[in-house]
């Protein structure tokens, strides 16, 4: 199983809809991309396997495996990125501007629920990616762009 998002990468934060064979589940906030540095950058789109992790303060929460520069990447519910490790990917119900959300513990039980069922069955992956026709695709720039670098 693939969990797809699909970004939308702003100056304050990248918003992204989370689908699972083209059924909308929900959405997500994250911090806004700067070139992967793991100080103030969301994770470099690609393809990434999923994990079922346990932490005594997060409870069942997902880890995203395998990303490069990165260790410690988890799904985790927020609704400010300020309160997310950079990286760390926040679903949430509703979007509010680039970096807000409402309902994120509601939307990550769904979510866990989901992909924790298919877990057990096959394993699941996470793939970002760029929205072709919203914000600012990043695929398009092939120069430098001052408040990504």
């Amino acid at each position: 199983m693939i969990l797809h998002l699909e970004r939308e990468y702003w100056p304050g934060g990248t918003i992204g809809t989370l689908t699972i064979e083209g059924f909308r589940i929900g959405r997500s906030i994250e911090w806004p991309w700067y070139r992967n540095h793991p100080q103030n950058s969301c994770i470099p789109e690609g393809l990434y396997p999923l994990e079922k992790a346990f932490d005594a303060s997060k409870g069942w929460y997902l880890r995203v495996k395998n990303v490069p520069g990165r260790e410690d990447i988890s799904i985790l519910p927020a609704t400010d990125i300020k309160k997310l490790k950079p990286g760390n990917i926040a679903p949430v119900n509703r979007a509010l501007g680039e970096c807000r959300g409402i309902k994120s513990k509601h939307m990550f039980e769904k979510l866990k629920e989901i992909l924790f069922q298919a877990m057990a069955q096959e394993e699941v992956f996470l793939e970002l990616r760029s929205s072709p026709d919203k914000a600012l695709n990043l695929a398009q720039y092939q120069r430098k762009v001052a408040w990504i670098s």
